[in-house]
């Protein structure tokens, strides 16, 4: 094999950059995980305000008959 052969192999090989993308899609839906689980207790709270406005103003979803 001639070395033009050889680095024209190298350079058209794409394998490196495959698992670099794969590992930023790990990463990245490992981000969106984690946010959502630290938000977990924030969107309690405000779910529970907005539950307690809303029945405050009358709008409790019940049966109002």
């Amino acid at each position: 094999m001639s070395e033009r052969y050889t680095i024209r192999r190298y350079l058209a090989d794409e394998s490196g950059a495959t698992a670099i993308e794969y590992g930023l899609i790990c990463a990245m839906i490992a981000l969106v995980v984690t946010a959502i689980a630290g938000a977990g207790g924030g969107l309690t709270s405000t779910y529970n305000k907005l539950s307690a406005v809303i029945v405050a103003l009358g709008g409790g979803g019940g049966n109002n008959s």
